[in-house]
């Protein structure tokens, strides 16, 4: 059984007193105790058995039949027992391993010296009179009164000298070492690693605690002010409810706040917790079935949700993600990965008058997290669930203000697209995902280039033409019609039925092709895959285009604007013409959807 740190002291001494007032009553066959710690060593379990007696009464050190020494908290009736046992796991005030022990395996005692609870006190002078031949009188009956339960008066722990808390300190295992920093670094005095080392940041933190405290400036803790920073620690941890919970149809294994959240349904790919007590916290747990795709496609969608705010961090590696989110009103953070066929995460999400608390719960659910055997069935979906389109998984999807088409015109992921997309929005994306800045605008010609603001590496990128295309030659548009409701590019062919604009315009030709508004910004391919222009908006001088009609930028009027501002281009060399599914592959890997935020 795995040594523990003294915690709790308070909670065990009322225990501890209120199983002193019942012990007697019960017989010698009657009594259990609560085992919460056993050692291979009588020098280990007696430094422990100690410790705790500083603290609580009602400790006892036994040696058992299988070799141990194990210390143990009682005697206790049964079901005072079972009780104490409950309320102390609940609390995690003892380990999880605790047990009830009926004493049998218990072959003697060493602590107290010269104690015998084995054998009670009442039993043992009856067995006595008996040997003697004396009459046993029957006990006295009384009767029952009301018991007035009263808040338990502090087990007062002497104070020690610096030299005296130096010699206590050595005492210490490496575990209860840890947990000590580990109290420190949560009350925010320790910065370093957990090391059970208690060398300058440590002795440090233990001064700056004491300072905060009131206490004199040693830079060692004493046996009192170890125990008060662990009970103060506890107390934080109790306020949380943190437990750790094993989800197995989830397959994952994490500490959760449960003072805050309760497990509220299933809702594939997500185990859903909600908040309680007015905590404003929620927690999903991430789990589905899948591969690299399966992560990167959830990584797309969980950008699309209202529960992930804009501003925040976007990163997605080969086999992972991690996707923050802060606004006014809400956080979050979600982390998932590939683990053995599967994606394995979680999302934490809450108000802005959480952020200290959670400050100190995320770091407890990403050390513990564990991802197991199994995932989420997709049928796990609740009954009455909202399927519409503005909804995933029973959550509501974030829309853009605006949905625009551009194209890549280099590797690092530059874009050029339509000026509707600037100076009305808060926030660009490319792909719903990547932040990107306006670096160059010529409102004359109605064109924007983006650059994101982390380097991306698109399946392809634009190769102009420098000379006008042919007059009433077959040609390829690809966008994002429909809303931008579509997660890649679409196609449209058709033909170029003149080389300038409506109103003769040199800059503008104009294509026999139906096109809507979310396509504008798009590239106009010929047949070899060559960039000829840029689709324009689909309206001239506030007068909408028939609909079989669209506006394209010339790529030989383009290109050495952008050229001149310092934008890359690439030229197109001689190439055959392509089929229609080979130029539709070819347009979608060079176009992309832009989308204003406010």
């Amino acid at each position: 059984m795995a040594m523990q740190i003294l915690r709790g002291a308070l909670a065990l001494a009322f225990v501890a007193a209120f199983g002193l007032l019942t012990s007697g009553k019960a017989t010698a066959q009657d009594r259990v105790w609560v085992q919460i710690e056993a050692h291979q060593s009588l020098a280990a379990a007696e430094q422990r058995v100690r410790a705790y007696s500083q603290l609580v009464e009602n400790v006892n050190g036994f040696q058992a039949t299988t070799g141990l020494y194990a210390v143990a908290l009682g005697p206790y009736e049964p079901d005072l027992g079972q009780l104490v046992l409950q309320q102390l796991l609940a609390q995690g005030l003892i380990p999880r391993d605790a047990f009830i022990e009926d004493g049998d395996l218990y072959a003697s005692q060493f602590f107290p010296v010269g104690a015998n609870t084995l054998q009670g006190d009442a039993a043992a002078a009856t067995e006595a009179a008996v040997e003697e031949g004396e009459a046993v009188q029957p006990a006295t009956e009384t009767p029952a009164v009301a018991v007035v339960e009263e808040e338990p008066e502090p087990v007062a722990i002497p104070d020690e000298t610096p030299q005296q808390a130096r010699q206590s300190e050595a005492q210490l295992t490496r575990e209860e070492r840890d947990q000590l920093q580990i109290a420190l670094q949560w009350f925010g005095f320790y910065n370093g690693a957990i090391d059970g080392a208690f060398g300058p940041g440590t002795r440090a933190s233990m001064q700056a605690y004491q300072e905060s405290r009131g206490m004199e400036l040693t830079g060692v803790l004493t046996t009192r002010q170890r125990a008060q920073l662990l009970n103060e620690y506890n107390g934080e941890l109790a306020a949380l409810g943190m437990q750790n919970m094993f989800d197995q149809r989830a397959g994952i294994q994490i500490d959760l706040p449960m003072a805050m959240v309760e497990f509220d349904s299933y809702n594939f790919p997500f185990a859903q917790y909600e908040e309680i007590n007015d905590s404003g916290v929620r927690v999903m747990l991430i789990s589905q079935p899948g591969d690299r795709a399966t992560l990167f496609g959830l990584y797309e969608i969980m950008q699309t949700l209202e529960i992930v705010p804009l501003e925040g961090e976007r990163e997605r590696q080969g086999d992972s993600f991690l996707l923050t989110g802060q606004s006014s009103t809400l956080r979050s953070h979600t982390e998932a990965r590939l683990v053995g066929g599967a994606v394995k995460g979680f999302t934490l999400i809450w108000e802005p008058s959480a952020d200290e608390q959670i400050a100190r719960v995320l770091p407890m659910m990403q050390a513990s997290f564990q991802a197991t055997d199994g995932a989420l069935d997709p049928a796990s979906v609740p009954e009455g669930l909202d399927e519409s389109i503005d909804m995933v998984s029973g959550l509501t999807v974030r829309r853009p203000d605006m949905v625009r088409t551009g194209f890549f015109l280099d590797a690092q992921g530059t874009v050029l697209t339509t000026t509707e997309v600037a100076g009305q929005c808060e926030q660009i994306l490319i792909d719903n995902a990547y932040d990107a800045s306006v670096t160059f605008r010529d409102d004359a010609l109605g064109i924007v280039v983006l650059r994101p603001n982390q380097a991306l590496a698109p399946l392809g990128f634009a190769q102009f033409s420098e000379a006008p295309a042919r007059l009433r030659s077959d040609i390829a548009v690809a966008g994002y019609p429909f809303g931008g409701a579509l997660s890649s590019a679409s196609t449209t062919f058709g033909r170029l039925a003149d080389l300038r604009g409506v109103n003769g315009e040199e800059t503008v030709q104009r294509l026999d092709v139906a096109t809507a508004d979310t396509e504008a910004g798009g590239p106009v391919l010929d047949q070899t895959g060559t960039v000829i222009g840029m689709v324009l908006p689909g309206t001239v001088e506030g007068r909408t285009l028939p609909e079989e009609v669209t506006l394209a930028l010339r790529s030989d009027q383009l290109v050495p604007v952008l050229r001149e501002a310092g934008v890359g281009v690439t030229i197109a060399q001689s190439a055959g013409a392509m089929n229609r599914e080979n130029l539709s592959r070819e347009a979608a890997d060079i176009s992309v959807r832009v989308s204003c935020w406010n």
